[in-house]
């Protein structure tokens, strides 16, 4: 069977630009996905693919202050989506407590929290630094009996941790209904009934009760344009977590919260990406 490659290339390149992007090009026919070095490659059947619906994804991406370039090759013949499962995405251990992996892995590391996913693409796996980060400050924090606000769930992987680790209730949402669903076949494979997961932005929290823990992985300029509205739902002692931002955004990310009356606690990086903590003072 003959396929179509295809190299995209964003700046800025983030999880959440990736996990978008893929799930707008599944709609049109695009069935792998593998992260490269500022971008991914996708995978598409030569009989499927349209150039001009591709230039049209491109053209009405919903993501803000992104540019997103592609070159096109033609790849020998292989089953790309068996090549992802075998070649890409592993298991992996975060902290040494918490294991990640799909439903077809057969052979992976015993954990205290044993996460299993189908993320249908390469993304939103926990392999991410930002991901990771995130992953590590959960397994840190106290999150028994707490409210928990995942935004920018993706799979949900973080939410399922949250929820793992205590936390009741937990809402998650996103803005792409491939995430949504994705998240719903991901929170029943780990049998969780604490977990709703809406489709939307952060709209959606006008007028919500205050979560205690707020988490949120997306990038610089939403996470910038969105914390007012986080801070609207946060009462004093909540706790926001962010990640999707390099270590030279940190104090624009600082600036903003501490204006809306959070405190700053730490932050920690993996390969120049950071994740910070702040509690509402």
């Amino acid at each position: 069977m003959k396929y179509v490659e295809v190299t995209f290339t964003a700046r800025p390149c983030t999880e959440i630009v990736t996990d978008v992007l893929a799930a707008l090009t599944a709609e049109i026919g695009f069935e792998s996905f593998v992260p490269v070095e500022g971008g991914m490659q996708a995978y598409i059947q030569q009989s499927q693919f349209d150039e001009e619906a591709l230039k049209a994804v491109l053209a009405d991406f919903p993501l803000p202050d992104i540019a997103i370039t592609y070159t096109l090759a033609e790849p020998e013949d292989k089953d790309w989506n068996e090549e992802w499962e075998k070649n890409f995405f592993q298991p992996i251990v975060i902290d040494d407590r918490c294991v990640i992996h799909s439903t077809f892995h057969k052979d992976y590391p015993k954990a205290e929290y044993d996460i299993v996913i189908n993320p249908q693409m390469a993304f939103g796996t926990g392999h991410h630094e930002t991901t990771s980060s995130i992953l590590g400050e959960l397994l840190e924090a106290d999150l028994k009996g707490k409210s928990v606000l995942d935004m920018g769930c993706g799979t949900s992987i973080l939410a399922i941790l949250a929820s793992m680790r205590g936390a009741d209730p937990v809402t998650a949402i996103d803005i792409d209904d491939w995430c949504v669903n994705n998240s719903r076949d991901n929170i029943a494979l780990n049998h969780i009934d604490n977990i709703t997961v809406e489709l939307g932005d952060a709209s959606l929290l006008e007028g919500r009760k205050p979560f205690d823990v707020i988490i949120a992985n997306i990038n610089r300029n939403i996470l910038l344009n969105d914390l007012p509205a986080y801070a609207a739902c946060m009462h004093s002692g909540s706790e926001i977590y962010m990640s999707g931002f390099y270590v030279e955004d940190i104090p624009a990310i600082r600036e903003k919260g501490e204006s809306l009356g959070m405190r700053f606690v730490h932050h920690r990086e993996k390969h120049n990406w950071a994740a910070v903590k702040l509690v509402m003072e």
